[in-house]
């Protein structure tokens, strides 16, 4: 397997050494029919992959690879319920959470689609009953505001969706997320709300997790300190396995929401982890959002490689990560709504690939996941497309745009689209120094001043982008982009031979910092640690002010 591996990075490569010569501006120049060879349509949504340092045997070379590390073999793997997750032997199911066919979806032989079903039919309940007042709190209120508490997959997939989609949502009935373990965090979002109108919903696969349990305790303490013990059990939700810890807290199990362990959590938006975004939008957008996202998976499981949204910008990422050593990849919504997608990404992108050894336990002989990061547009134009643009290193970057907004506030929305073709056409074509010169010329400088300024406004060019423009950011067309770099991800995996679904490097840091609460807390004495450790934490007892 890694000799095959090491002979696809060698083929890559001779289509690097054979396309550097030939930047992008010559290559449209030459061929003006380069955007119709490359681009690609899933249901409504148009990718443009013409921006890329690629030529069709290059193309063809990546769906071979593709072909060779057995990407189709293992996307049906999958779908069958294998135990892909190798690490954990698990399977990957996350596509049955919004599968909308008749057929039996199996794992381990049983038909999990009438246990999906129930869970979202309780989901469409309580959401129902909250949107309309029926679930009241304590005194007979009913609920303004919801308070998700969880971490990772269980924030930042429903936190994303809820505001991407909040043309949906009702002014009067508003949702919050809580993640972060410090207390700012819990104390900021819950300052302005009435305890009497205010609802929990604690996400914790096993109600065990730290940073969400302390969080849902001080949230249990600020409604017992309000309303009274006993306004616990109608003040809060969960989505969780662990009933019994659930009853402990004091939740009622007509309110407790569960899962599977073949959803990972960074898949889990799709499960009873969207409970928040069911109630925020209502359940009909929900699953309208499980919809867009099913036609998507069918796109991915049926569409032949070249064609395939997913298997074409994975494999253009493994190009660029492998033949090209770029390290980064920028994710750059135009829509302020969006603004939370690519940190979602990163937690998809990074904690999927971010490996380091192959499915058998073997170093990888390569490279792997790439760093992802972005903003949305205009607003990362002011900042950092300054070095995307005129940096030492090559940033591949996605943009995303709607044809039409929710808003009807022209011109924004023309200026918005204009800027977002600006910047792939610039990062494309660049600024020669004919072109520099010809245009200083036409300001009138002289030559020792156009000699001086030529080399700052010199733009190398052939910076590689995909753009994504579909008609509109609906609930359906959320579920379709997400679930379109999900299988992304997949791919890269695949070819890259890791484990996607494992996260094994968030787990060390929680086992230190477990050990190292009772010194922080000056209850166990300073020894054992690094000097490092040592001196931080004398440093730190010394500035901490008694409680």
């Amino acid at each position: 397997m890694a000799s095959t591996r090491k002979s696809l990075l060698n083929t890559m490569m001779k289509h690097r050494k054979r396309l550097e010569a030939v930047p992008m501006r010559v290559q449209f120049a030459l061929d003006p029919n380069r955007f119709r060879r490359f681009s690609a349509s899933a249901g409504d949504i148009l990718l443009d992959y013409s921006k890329n340092r690629i030529d069709e045997k290059a193309m063809e070379a990546l769906f071979d690879i593709a072909r060779a590390a057995d990407v189709e073999g293992r996307r049906k793997a999958m779908w069958a319920g294998k135990h892909i997750n190798v690490s954990e032997n698990r399977a990957v199911m996350h596509m049955a959470l919004r599968y909308q066919g008749d057929r039996p979806v199996k794992v381990d032989g049983r038909d999990v689609m009438p246990e999906v079903r129930e869970v979202l039919a309780h989901i469409k309940l309580f959401a129902g009953q909250v949107r309309d007042g029926t679930v009241k709190g304590a005194t007979g209120e009913s609920f303004t505001d919801i308070v998700n508490i969880g971490i990772g997959g269980s924030d930042l997939g429903p936190a994303m969706a809820t505001l991407a989609l909040a043309p949906y949502t009702r002014p009067d009935l508003r949702a919050h997320y809580v993640s972060n373990v410090d207390g700012a965090h819990l104390h900021d979002t819950l300052k302005g709300l009435d305890p009497k109108r205010t609802m929990f919903i604690i996400a914790s696969k096993t109600f065990t997790t730290d940073e969400t349990m302390t969080n849902a305790h001080s949230a249990r303490g600020w409604i017992a300190r309000a309303l009274g013990d006993a306004a616990v059990r109608d003040h809060f939700a969960a989505v969780s396995t662990n009933l019994k810890a659930c009853d402990d807290f004091g939740i009622r199990p007509d309110r407790i929401f569960g899962f599977w362990d073949w959803v990972g959590g960074r898949y889990s938006v799709w499960s009873a982890i969207g409970l928040p975004v069911a109630i925020a939008v209502g359940f009909d957008n929900f699953a309208a959002f499980l919809k867009g996202a099913y036609e998507m998976d069918q796109h991915f499981l049926k569409t032949r490689l070249d064609r395939n949204l997913p298997v074409i910008m994975g494999m253009l990422g493994v190009w660029y990560r492998n033949a090209w050593g770029f390290a980064t990849h920028a994710v750059l919504p135009y829509d302020q709504r969006l603004s939370r997608f690519t940190a979602y990404l990163q937690q998809q992108d990074m904690e999927s690939n971010g490996k380091s050894v192959t499915l058998e336990g073997k170093p990888l002989a390569y490279d792997s996941g790439p760093v992802v990061w972005g903003e949305p547009g205009t607003v990362g134009q002011h900042s950092f497309y300054q070095l995307i643009h005129q940096g030492t290193s090559v940033i591949p970057c996605d943009f995303l745009i709607a044809a039409n907004p929710h808003e009807h506030m022209p011109p924004h929305h023309d200026k918005l689209v204009a800027n977002v073709l600006a910047q792939s056409e610039a990062l494309m074509l660049g600024k020669t120094k004919d072109e520099v010169v010809a245009e200083l010329k036409a300001q009138g400088l002289d030559k020792e001043q156009i000699k001086a300024l030529t080399p700052h406004k010199l733009f190398p060019g052939n910076r590689p982008s995909n753009t994504l423009m579909y008609p509109k950011l609906t609930p359906e067309m959320l579920g379709s982009l997400v679930a379109l770099y999900e299988h992304k991800v997949f791919v890269q995996g695949v070819v890259w031979d890791v484990d996607s679904f494992d996260q094994w490097g968030v787990e060390l840091g929680k086992q230190l910092a477990k050990a190292l609460l009772p010194k922080v807390q000056g209850t166990a004495r300073n020894e054992g640690n690094d000097a490092s450790t040592k001196g931080l934490l004398a440093h730190y007892r010394s500035l901490k002010v008694s409680e």
